[in-house]
């Protein structure tokens, strides 16, 4: 119900390149995820709070996958059962 969906998965020059659609629920509407081993180097949202996603796009640049998923899995926004950041931890997820 929550899940993100995949709609690219590529590398490029030893970066990994992914691209989620949210679920749906959220206000972002797309999450676009560069990685190189096991850091994360970019994320950029489509939609959503600018603010908030800017802010949560910078602070995961250079954080390890796992750590990001600890952080940000389960964050719940409004009561929604899931948000912009929890859906960040569910694509994260989906590159393991």
């Amino acid at each position: 119900m929550f899940d993100v969906t995949k709609i690219e998965d590529r590398f490029e020059d030893g970066v990994r390149k992914a691209s989620f659609l949210t679920c749906g629920y959220v206000c972002s509407t797309q999450i676009d995820i560069e990685t190189e081993g096991d850091t994360i180097r970019r994320v950029k949202y489509t939609n959503g709070c600018n603010g908030n996603t800017q802010g949560v796009a910078a602070l995961v640049a250079g954080m390890k996958v796992d750590e990001a998923i600890r952080r940000l899995d389960g964050i719940d926004c409004k009561g929604r059962g899931t948000s912009c950041p929890d859906q960040l931890a569910r694509a994260l997820k989906a590159l393991r």
